[in-house]
């Protein structure tokens, strides 16, 4: 493979720079080729992997969180250069989700577990969303997790450390003073109204790297996974999390689930919109699939139920 590795030195608790080096060198043992480009800010990574696209590179290999892989996302979607994943952010959903080995302090050695994995990877053609033309690869949501991200995005690196704790203490805060807000979601021209706490719009089978809502989801099918959560105000928000963590939400009358290629929510007051992990504006907004628009790196540790087109 001809690749480069965006790597962007502020994710995740600490600086692995010198690590990455030693993958490097490691790759090129492998046989590939590898350019390793630092970000410097916002917008870096995607600008550096439409570059690679066009190029024409066969892959780019991201070292960051979310927030960069969905530079990197929004830098491929389209084009025929792959999408790989070293995960060093603090987060991690979409690694968590292909089972990648995901890098802590305390398990270093992951890295390059990771990295083997991408070695013998097949590359797979796979879904990804847009919201206005902005894609995503794990999940968009307006209202009440996309209220407590834009309360806490950007985080500095000693907040990072603490891993999930901060979002835990962020949702509850906000929780207990957010209302439910009178809505019109439109799925595939079927509308769902009333007051709505959270609208999730999920490409992948988990949420928030904690639980699994859309167990049945494919990333190549060309749908979406929709779930509303209707509700007033904090004592909805106990009784749906209850419900998910019990794996009892489909049967919630308050909560509406639907599987879409498109999605419209429109809100009577305006709700804060979110894009794996990272704030992106406010309702109103378009959701829409965009079918195998991004091909990606699928590592062995990748479960086969994730695509419709089984891995050989």
């Amino acid at each position: 493979m001809d690749a480069q590795l965006i790597y962007n030195p502020t994710a995740g608790p600490r600086d692995v720079t010198a690590e990455l080096k030693r993958l490097r060198a490691f790759f090129k043992d492998e046989g590939w080729a590898i350019e390793l480009s630092r970000t410097e800010g916002p917008g870096d990574a995607a600008r550096m992997a439409k570059q690679a696209a066009l190029e024409e590179r066969d892959a780019v290999i991201v070292a960051g969180g979310d927030g960069t892989v969905n530079e990197v996302v929004n830098g491929l979607v389209r084009t025929e250069t792959a999408l790989g994943v070293l995960p060093v952010g603090t987060g991690n959903l979409w690694a968590k989700q292909l089972h990648v080995p995901t890098y802590t302090l305390a398990n270093p050695s992951r890295l390059r577990d990771a990295a083997r994995g991408l070695i013998r990877a097949k590359v797979r053609a796979i879904d990804v969303g847009e919201v206005d033309g902005h894609a995503f690869l794990c999940w968009a949501s307006a209202g009440l997790d996309a209220q407590v991200t834009t309360e806490m995005e950007p985080r500095n690196r000693t907040t990072k450390r603490l891993g999930a704790l901060p979002y835990l203490i962020a949702a509850v805060t906000v929780a207990q003073d957010f209302q439910g807000v009178s809505t019109t979601i439109t799925v595939d021209g079927e509308p769902v109204g009333g007051r709505t706490l959270l609208v999730v719009v999920n490409n992948i089978q988990q949420y928030g790297g904690l639980v699994e809502v859309a167990p049945r989801a494919k990333l190549d099918d060309g749908l979406l996974d929709v779930f509303v959560f209707k509700g007033l105000g904090f004592g909805y928000v106990v009784r749906h999390l209850v419900r998910v963590l019990s794996r009892r939400y489909l049967e919630d009358p308050k909560i509406v689930h639907r599987q879409a290629r498109r999605v419209e929510i429109e809100a009577e007051e305006s709700l804060p919109v979110q894009v794996d992990g990272d704030p992106l504006g406010a309702t109103p907004v378009v959701i829409r699939v965009v079918p195998r628009a991004l091909r990606i790196l699928a590592p062995p540790t990748m479960p086969t139920e994730l695509l419709t087109d089984r891995p050989e």
